[in-house]
């Protein structure tokens, strides 16, 4: 009698608090990363902090247990990218990962007229996202709609873009493939697809995005990022030593104002209640208790009242 093959153990998830700097692969979803490092993890809860695109490779901070309450917080940074322009084809998902729509001439250009181009994407924009994007209406994603086909018109938004500038344009100016390499720094809700696009477009010849990796997301300036085969390979030795590759909770707040209380008033806060008298500048701020250990986040108003925002769920030390 032939026996069934041994079903596969289930994973035993666990509790566990803190932040991931994963280096994202080529080819892999964001959430399709995060599974795998949350399996590799056991990780009960864990969330990642902005989709990067499949094509897409670099900094992808993921955040696990506790660390999910700021996920939202480091969604909202500032980033840099480091990506590749193909000029003379547009896509429709304006990455190489999309269909070609059409294919133009590309002119002979100098770096002064690039420059140029570059300069007018730089600043305070206006930009339409693309119609492949994880944008929701309606409740449902861009990119669910414009695969079934529906006409689809983005609006454009405000966002900012701190930095576009060129690399190298080695590849064009050599008779070789029409690329541009590319350096871009901007705040939230920015595409870089969008930004390629429009570039080709300023040139007049179209363009689309054929490399992508993020380099850094604020605070994280100079990540250590590990990858999935490292992940993979520590854990097969010693599952005990991935734990040393996660940040703690605390190392997300950097970016935040911070607010040290007394014993006194983190038991206060922590039972939800609101702390007057407390200095420092109106906003979301980050709070820590006498000992060093996070709170969660606060809103503090003008009147230097402090208010509970999202509370961590671990005692005070």
């Amino acid at each position: 009698m032939t026996q069934k093959p041994a079903k596969p153990a289930k994973t035993a998830f666990r509790r566990l608090d803190g932040i991931l700097l994963l280096d994202k692969p080529r080819g892999l979803s964001s959430n399709q990363a995060l599974q795998q490092a949350r399996r590799l993890f056991r990780a009960e809860k864990g969330g990642h902090t902005g989709s990067l695109d499949p094509l897409a490779t670099g900094l992808l901070p993921l955040c696990f247990g506790e660390a999910t309450k700021i996920a939202g917080n480091l969604l909202g940074s500032r980033k840099a990218y480091d990506a590749v322009a193909r000029l003379g084809i547009v896509t429709d998902t304006d990455d190489a990962d999309g269909q070609p729509l059409r294919a133009r001439e590309v002119g002979r250009y100098t770096i002064k007229q690039i420059d140029k181009a570059l300069r007018g994407l730089t600043g305070k924009i206006e930009q339409r996202p693309p119609i492949y994007s994880a944008l929701k209406r309606g409740g449902e994603p861009l990119y669910a709609k414009a695969r079934r086909g529906e006409a689809i018109e983005v609006e454009s938004r405000p966002v900012e873009v701190f930095r576009f500038d060129l690399l190298s344009a080695a590849d064009l100016l050599d008779g070789g493939e029409p690329l541009l390499r590319l350096r871009v720094e901007c705040g939230s809700g920015t595409y870089v697809r969008s930004l390629v696009r429009d570039l080709g477009e300023a040139l007049g010849c179209g363009a689309h995005v054929a490399e992508l990796r993020r380099l850094w997301v604020a605070p994280f300036r100079e990540p250590r990022m590990w990858t999935l085969e490292a992940l993979q390979a520590l854990a097969e030795r010693d599952p005990r030593a991935l734990d040393a590759c996660l940040l703690p909770v605390e190392a997300g707040l950097i970016g935040l104002p911070r607010i040290d209380l007394t014993d006194e008033a983190a038991a206060r806060f922590v039972q939800g209640q609101r702390i007057g008298g407390v200095p420092g500048p109106a906003g979301t701020v980050a709070v820590f208790a006498a000992s060093g250990r996070a709170l969660g986040l606060g809103e503090l108003n003008a009147e230097r009242r402090l208010a509970p925002q999202r509370l961590f769920n671990w005692q005070v030390p």
